[in-house]
């Protein structure tokens, strides 16, 4: 089954829609229209199995060193679960996630703060 199309992905209190723009075996691509925000999705099943999700965010901003400038900026987040092809179900995968989602999440998000802050 794929991921429906469009996705949504809610940033700052803003929805964006992304439709799909690309699809191919095991893989998925939805894109903004302005191309600012784009998710990417690959599974490769091998003697270990690997789902990938990238989300890769642009924006034009001023450059720090030439106020007068607008400068291309990017960043990307990406999510990557590695499992044995046998020895866990979906659903033990999915309590695995949901307790690191969990943790990233707890007292408003502290330990993502940490981590994005270069803290280990």
């Amino acid at each position: 089954m794929a991921f429906a199309d469009p996705q949504s992905i809610t940033i700052n209190a803003i929805a964006n829609s992304l439709p799909r723009t690309g699809s191919g075996n095991n893989e998925g691509t939805f894109t903004k229209d302005d191309a600012n925000l784009r998710m990417e999705i690959k599974h490769a099943y091998q003697k270990r199995n690997r789902s990938v999700l990238k989300l890769t965010h642009r924006k034009v901003a001023a450059d720090p060193l030439v106020a007068a400038q607008n400068l291309n900026y990017s960043m990307g987040i990406t999510i990557s679960v590695d499992r044995p092809p046998v020895g866990y179900t979906p659903a033990e995968v999915k309590q695995i996630w949901d307790g690191l989602l969990a943790n990233l999440a707890a007292s408003s998000g502290a330990n993502t703060v940490k981590l994005l802050g270069g803290e280990s």
